[in-house]
């Protein structure tokens, strides 16, 4: 699988900017990967060294329109932990 297709997108969130003092950094992930790839990914694409990857399937929430019910996509999140001295400058200007 390319690694772009398995790092969907960085979450930016005020939990998430709060990880980033302890070098944890938040990412929305392709269902199926596993965390050797997240791992091989992140490496890949942001050139750093990781360390941990811990990943958490995401329930859709309920959501309403109207009078008809729905839920939103069910998504995995992965927290990757950098090894001390990486960075990601991406998430600097949040």
């Amino acid at each position: 699988m390319n690694p772009h297709q398995i790092i969907k997108r960085p979450l930016i969130t005020e939990k998430n900017t709060n990880l980033m003092r302890f070098n944890k950094y938040s990412f929305e992930v392709d269902r199926n990967a596993t965390k050797p790839q997240i791992k091989r990914a992140i490496e890949e694409i942001f050139n750093v060294r990781v360390t941990a990857v811990h990943t958490m399937n995401v329930r859709g929430k309920l959501r309403r329109r109207g009078r008809q019910y729905g839920y939103t996509a069910d998504w995995k999140k992965a927290i990757v932990t950098l090894a001390e001295g990486d960075r990601i400058d991406l998430f600097e200007g949040a």
